[in-house]
């Protein structure tokens, strides 16, 4: 088993690209988990790219998997005064799988203070119940991230309302918090769908849009909080919404993800 830490690790410069090898404890199915897929396009370009100020804004699309040897090519798009601009792929041994837009912007002064991203209140993670305990077996990446149920609705409960609340933190005792930790964290919920399911169905994640709400990348415990709720299901596809807090319920993140559903 690779712990996170030990794959950062392992990243080796390859020309102008970088590689890894990905155990098998790390796959969704027969791909590499899709939050880990974007974590190393984040940390590739961070190290290959000087100088970089902050990510405001990604996007992110699954084409194809990806398991084995990875490759991962970051390039510069444009550099501005305050903005870079990259677009990072990720190849593995059947071909391209991963392709990573990538928006750095430094901060600057604003008179404009909006904040309307009110957490839940959920109990602590410590009396929650576990969340991940009726997962599938073949997600075998579960087993790196600690899951909490902090909402009403569960994975397959046929509830009323396609909405679900974690709390989330990776098992890696070395892991401290960072935006690449935070990425491979943060897709791991399944579909807010299939909280009104009645059983397991197949899903595939396409598209991953992320914009981020603060550079500050700090939580207590190594606790994240993540709402998923869909916005719409239909024709085999599912568009939702997906919020993430720290600890003290100051907001991190708010991504959208389109997800084909085979159920």
């Amino acid at each position: 088993m690779s712990e996170f830490t030990a794959l950062l690790n392992g990243l080796e410069r390859d020309g102008d690209a970088w590689s890894v090898t990905v155990s098998d404890d790390w796959l969704q199915g027969r791909t590499v988990y899709g939050g880990l897929g974007a974590a190393l396009c984040l940390e590739a370009t961070q190290r290959t790219i000087p100088d970089l100020p902050p990510l405001r804004s990604a996007q992110v699309s699954f084409a194809g998997p990806a398991s084995g040897q990875l490759r991962i090519q970051p390039s510069v798009l444009r550099r501005g005064k305050s903005t870079v601009f990259a677009s990072t792929d990720l190849l593995g041994d059947g071909g391209f799988a991963t392709r990573a837009m990538l928006c750095f912007g430094a901060a600057r002064p604003s008179s404009v203070v909006v904040d309307t991203v009110a957490a839940p209140t959920p109990p602590r993670p410590e009396a929650c119940p576990p969340f991940f305990a009726g997962a599938p077996p073949f997600l075998h990446f579960l087993q790196h991230i600690e899951g909490k149920s902090a909402g009403k609705h569960l994975p397959f409960s046929g509830a009323d309302e396609p909405d679900m609340t974690i709390w989330l933190r990776h098992r890696d005792p070395a892991l401290k918090p960072s935006l690449v930790s935070l990425l491979a964290l943060a897709d791991a919920p399944p579909p807010g769908v299939l909280a009104t399911a009645a059983g397991p169905g197949a899903i595939s994640t396409m598209t991953w849009s992320i914009d981020m709400l603060t550079d500050r990348i700090e939580t207590d415990d190594g606790w994240w909080l993540v709402r998923v709720r869909a916005d719409s299901a239909a024709d085999g596809y599912t568009s939702q919404t997906m919020t993430v807090w720290n600890a003290r319920g100051e907001p991190a993140m708010i991504s959208r993800q389109h997800v084909a559903m085979f159920f």
